[in-house]
């Protein structure tokens, strides 16, 4: 029996109106966080620089295959970044796998509900 080859990590980006779409396909794991981060991250970057903030930044997972601890990790700090930036995000069509993830690590909450806004509430863990 030949070991199955997982289908190749891929990141596209798309912005129309505001909005940035970032389709994730593939397993985000310790190989590939790094694309994905350095691409949500130039694409803010970018928008940021020309004087386009964009008001929310949508991560479709359709394609996600498994996502392990770093994965996990990586979609923590896209929050953080973009709620400093603040762009709402969105976790678009996740699949049951990640979804199971994020109910079993107590993130499905913090990475799904719209982003607080800064009127002298603080956050946990925020000082």
């Amino acid at each position: 029996m030949t070991p199955s080859n997982p289908p190749p990590f891929t990141v596209t980006v798309e912005t129309e109106d505001g909005t940035v779409l970032v389709r994730v396909a593939g397993d985000l794991d310790f190989e590939t966080c790094d694309e994905l981060m350095k691409a949500v991250e130039r694409c803010l970057g970018d928008r940021r620089d020309a004087g386009e903030e964009p008001a929310d930044l949508r991560v479709d997972s359709s394609g996600l295959g498994s996502i392990d601890s770093t994965g996990l990790a990586t979609l923590l700090m896209i929050r953080r970044l973009t709620d400093l930036a603040g762009v709402r995000l969105h976790l678009d069509e996740r699949p049951l796998a990640l979804d199971r993830l994020l109910g079993i690590t107590g993130t499905l909450h913090h990475l799904t509900a719209p982003r607080a806004e800064s009127g002298g509430e603080r956050r946990p863990g925020t000082g």
